[in-house]
């Protein structure tokens, strides 16, 4: 019996072919949905590293239990202000890399 070789494909592969190739309208929404996923993961994940409820967070920002609870599940809705502000308020360092041609600018 013959053994056939499986193909295999990179992520990167993967997403061209399903979600479409960078700079399509539907990769860019998915780009984003994701990156805004991961900071929804991390602002969650440093509330409870530092041992907060939603509600106690709130306080700190400002804002009610409910916000933050829409931020740590989605925050695709939410300002890179309000971002700031709830890291902040945990006492998170935050920096930001942008990269244009070529050039990476940092914002820490």
């Amino acid at each position: 019996m013959a053994h056939s070789k499986v193909k295999t494909y990179t992520l990167e592969e993967m997403k061209n072919k399903h979600i479409g190739m960078l700079g399509t309208e539907p990769r860019e929404q998915y780009e984003y949905a994701l990156r805004m996923e991961i900071i929804s993961e991390m602002i969650r994940r440093t509330r409870l590293e530092r041992k907060l409820t939603q509600e106690e967070l709130g306080q700190l920002v400002g804002v009610k239990k409910s916000q933050i609870s829409k931020l740590e599940n989605n925050a695709n809705s939410a300002t890179i202000n309000t971002i700031v502000r709830v890291f902040k308020a945990m006492q998170a360092e935050i920096s930001v890399s942008i990269k244009l041609e070529n050039k990476t600018l940092e914002l820490a």
